[in-house]
């Protein structure tokens, strides 16, 4: 279905070893008929978008890299980054149902500990996979392969923060992320799908 299947990548790269830059239509097959056309993705929901946060223990054991690629090689695209320390105004807004909880002060106490690495995914489903990804919130039950099951210890040491529906999604990434630092760019592998 992709252009990287059945040879596609050998085809990309033997074109730009060859020189031959100037003509990329001799690279895409054949779709509908017509020689080379490009169809955008009927891949519903690709602009689905979650919000994750490694949170500080991640931070402190420098498994923002490893997380990131798990996501990465899942085939979601990253629209937003950064790196920051925490406010409680922040939390209390992104946490407002768990602030009459009898563990509400030690949250805020961990989440506030040290820095944060807020991204925001896109992608077909990214919010139901992403969930599955990270894994169950006590890393007791979360399954070996998730990212919980694989590097978290504790329920209160959890290491990430993954939106839990898409409602969530977008009331979270409005409180994380500024319009314009959210990227819109083209993934190749989003919007080829040209039958070979």
């Amino acid at each position: 279905m992709v252009l990287l299947q059945r040879g596609g990548v050998k085809r990309i790269l033997q074109h730009f070893y060859s020189g031959n830059h100037g003509n990329t239509k001799s690279l895409l097959p054949a779709a509908d008929g017509a020689a080379g056309r490009r169809r955008n993705s009927t891949v519903p929901d690709v602009r689905e978008r979650t919000l994750i946060a490694v949170k500080p223990d991640g931070v402190q054991r420098r498994l923002v890299g490893q997380i990131m690629q798990r996501f990465e090689q899942r085939g979601f695209k990253l629209v937003g980054l950064k790196m920051l320390q925490v406010s409680d105004d922040l939390l209390s807004q992104h946490y407002c149902e768990l602030r009459t909880k009898p563990f509400y002060p030690s949250l805020l106490h961990y989440m506030t500990s040290g820095p944060v690495v807020a991204m925001v995914w896109e992608g077909h489903k990214v919010v139901q996979t992403s969930r599955t990804m990270v894994g169950h919130t006590n890393p007791a039950e979360a399954l070996a392969g998730t990212v919980r099951g694989d590097f978290s210890f504790h329920v209160s040491r959890n290491v990430v923060h993954a939106s839990d529906s898409p409602e969530g999604a977008q009331r979270e990434i409005q409180l994380w992320f500024q319009r314009k630092e959210l990227l819109n760019w083209d993934c190749c592998d989003q919007t080829i799908t040209c039958e070979l």
